[in-house]
């Protein structure tokens, strides 16, 4: 590439010759040189025009930082939603936490309120500063992550809880009469049709024709007959080789094959069988094994479980003597 220079009046001029290397820096130099140039006109025109007051420099100045605070806005505004619809899901997370925390405490026999109070909090502050955006999506994302464990842990808890409580349902621990005096006890006596001395294998509740025999625990009717010696007979399974056998009665409530709650009517006192008076013979088996059931409702005394017959209420057994079998 060829360059002539001349003179104002034409009358000198100079050949320069550029080619390759120098082609290109003299461009770079002469396109810097004109954005310094087109730089520095519009500092000094806008600062001017700011400091001045020309309307148009004015206006111009108006729509950028009018474009600049819309930015920010703009900005401020999507964080904003950004961090609500956070917040939102943690709310939700917490009524969740909440919700499964009262579960919990219930099934522990712990008061929910006593988990409710608000902690105290204090102590002197040595430096402060303003919290940054990015320091606040980290803590929310803190406090969404501890919300997400404990309520897995939650979760976890009340499972175990409700399977402990479920098991303590299915173990005969209520009275199966309400409101009724004991009567034998188990172990040997003298039996009351031969007089001899003979092995008692359960509980003699002495009640009236008619009143309710109520399942000592939950579980599933196994059998149901007459047979000579308890008459009318139930043996309820609770799993575990576990079973509760209720005899003598007058009339039966269930079948075999029945599921049974805890405190449901089984049947009515009677004196059906090898008897000498209406009461219910209760037992219980451990793999097939007869226990004495005293053990097992003095273990109950501690468990609060409503009773659901009649709204009947489990009373503690007093001993008397009594001549029934």
């Amino acid at each position: 590439m060829q360059l002539i220079i001349t003179d104002a009046w034409l009358i000198k001029s100079r050949a320069v010759h550029l080619s390759g290397t120098k082609l290109v820096a003299a461009l770079f130099i002469l396109s810097f040189a004109l954005m310094l140039c087109a730089a520095g006109l519009y500092h000094w025109v806008f600062l001017k025009g700011a400091r001045e007051g020309w309307p148009v420099i004015g206006s111009l100045v108006r729509l950028v930082v009018k474009d600049e605070f819309a930015q920010r806005d703009r900005f401020l505004r999507e964080n904003i939603e950004v961090m609500a619809k956070k917040l939102g899901e943690m709310q939700a997370k917490m009524l969740q936490l909440e919700s499964l925390g009262e579960r919990v405490s219930g099934l522990a026999g712990v008061n929910p309120a006593d988990i409710k109070i608000k902690p105290g909090q204090g102590g002197r502050v040595l430096l402060e500063r303003d919290i940054s955006m990015v320091e606040l999506q980290s803590t929310l994302q803190a406090l969404d992550d501890v919300a997400s464990q404990s309520g897995d842990f939650m979760a976890v808890l009340e499972s175990r809880l409700f399977e402990q409580k479920i098991k303590k349902m299915m173990v005969p621990t209520q009275s199966p009469v309400a409101s009724a005096n004991l009567g034998s006890i188990f172990g040997w006596r003298i039996d009351p049709i031969t007089g001899r001395s003979a092995l008692h294998t359960g509980l003699d509740f002495p009640a009236l024709p008619g009143t309710a025999i109520l399942a000592a625990a939950g579980g599933v009717v196994v059998t149901q007959e007459f047979q000579s010696e308890y008459g009318n007979i139930v043996e309820i399974d609770h799993g575990n080789d576990l079973i509760s056998r209720y005899a003598h009665s007058s009339k039966v409530s269930v079948k075999k094959g029945d599921l049974i709650k805890r405190g449901q009517k089984v049947a009515e006192v009677g004196n059906t069988g090898r008897s000498t008076g209406p009461h219910l013979h209760f037992e219980v088996l451990v793999q097939g094994i007869p226990q004495d059931p005293q053990k097992f409702l003095n273990a109950g005394r501690n468990l609060a479980v409503p009773s659901t017959a009649r709204g009947a209420t489990v009373s503690q057994p007093v001993l008397l003597s009594s001549k029934s079998n």
